[in-house]
């Protein structure tokens, strides 16, 4: 992981935050030589009037795509009639991606079109989209509590709370639900992590949250303990956005300034009851393969349930089972696709290329970005093609196979 300065993820940190006339407030790797060309367009369906921003870069594929914008065309986004709209004074920086939902039914029995935001002070506001009106802010803090120091570093200062992109599951709860991830430190000095769900009218928690990020799994690797690799607060910071997927909240988890001993996590938890569902590990029998890929989050195929990320640098077993895999199960710098199965997270399938130790010991690590999953293309003989693409340290941009990614290549 060892995230230096010069590529803390600060996009959007400035205070006050402000709104622009953006999509937003307008409603395996190797070589191969196959020729792609676009699948058939599908028939157009019924203007969709009204677009929701509920998710990091709007869709589980994280394209950052708005398939529906009317509003915004070459000729009105010009220098005099494009531009800032209003600011929204808050209490921290703003390093999660703001949220949008339309159309939504306030206490006031009206309908208003609402930009949720976070702050690395721990406070989450909702304010109308044309206006700058805020409706609720919340902290959240316990009482007697204080958003993180930066340990003395500077990837994520001076305070840290949420970094995290929150997701909205507009069909939990009576109104629909915001997911946060929020960092605090208590007054006799320990650190905690906790998963809140606010219902997105009032700001009110849901469903007995908030909930402690605790969670253990099989290893011997860093921070172990008897036979299980133990998640320890403090070491800890989430940046990648969550992942809502099937009913599942997913969190990852990468390390708070490279303090201490730590690995890479993917943590899922029942959206409707915060219970913990499912816990990942990339390198239980080593160290580091941490996620954090510069504030994205985990990219998915609701078709499939497949899940893909890209994992920072850290320990990878060069020594492979008879299935092609790390036989200590320690994934870093890879692209890896997992697939949620009887309550466990199952790694099906990687890529990572052959220099990939050295890479890792150089730091040019494939986990600083993250991962994109592109529209089916059709090869030269009609076949259907699935294919995602990431980027790393290293300066390359690598598009791969999702049915076949390639292992250790």
């Amino acid at each position: 992981m060892k995230q230096r300065v010069d590529r803390q993820r600060n996009i959007g940190a400035f205070l006050p935050l402000v709104l622009f006339l953006l999509g937003l407030a307008c409603g395996g790797s190797s070589k191969s030589n196959i020729t792609l060309t676009p699948s058939p367009t599908p028939a157009p369906s019924a203007p969709q009037t009204f677009t929701n921003v509920l998710t990091f870069h709007n869709d589980l594929a994280r394209t950052g795509q708005n398939l529906t914008e009317t509003a915004l065309t070459h000729a009105n986004v010009n220098s005099s009639s494009f531009g800032k709209l209003f600011s929204v004074a808050v209490d921290g920086k703003v390093d999660a991606q703001p949220l949008y939902v339309s159309q939504l039914l306030l206490s006031d029995q009206a309908i208003h079109s609402v930009v949720f935001a976070a702050t690395e002070h721990a406070s989450v506001y909702a304010f109308d989209a044309k206006s700058g009106h805020i409706y609720w802010n919340v902290t959240l803090l316990l009482p007697g509590e204080t958003p993180s120091d930066d340990l003395g570093c500077s990837q994520v200062t001076p305070e840290i709370g949420i970094t995290a992109t929150p997701v909205i599951d507009l069909t939990a709860g009576p109104h629909g639900t915001i997911y946060l991830l929020a960092m605090s430190k208590d007054s006799a000095g320990n650190y905690h992590h906790r998963l809140h769900a606010l219902d997105i009218t009032t700001g009110q928690e849901q469903f007995g949250g908030p909930i402690e990020i605790v969670a253990s799994y099989p290893g011997t690797g860093a921070n172990s303990s008897n036979g299980e690799v133990v998640f320890e607060s403090k070491q800890y910071n989430s940046r990648p956005g969550l992942l809502l997927l099937n009913g599942i909240v997913y969190t990852g988890w990468g390390s708070h300034c490279d303090f201490g001993l730590y690995t890479g996590w993917l943590i899922g938890y029942d959206r409707l009851t915060l219970k913990q569902s499912t816990v990942f590990n990339f390198a239980p029998n080593g160290s580091e393969a941490a996620l954090w890929n510069s504030g994205a989050a985990p990219a998915a195929d609701a078709a499939t349930g497949q899940i893909f990320v890209s994992v920072g640098n850290g320990n990878f077993d060069t020594t492979l089972n008879a299935n092609g895999f790390p036989s200590r199960g320690d994934f870093g710098n890879a692209f890896v696709r997992l697939t949620a199965a009887n309550g466990q997270l199952i790694a099906e399938d990687y890529w990572t290329m052959s220099n990939t130790v050295s890479e890792s010991s150089h730091d040019q690590d494939l986990g600083s970005g993250g991962v994109m999953l592109l529209p089916d293309l059709n090869n030269a003989s009609g076949q259907s093609v699935k294919l995602g693409t990431g980027a790393g340290k290293d300066g390359k941009l690598y598009v791969f196979n999702r049915t076949n990614m390639g292992k250790f290549n």
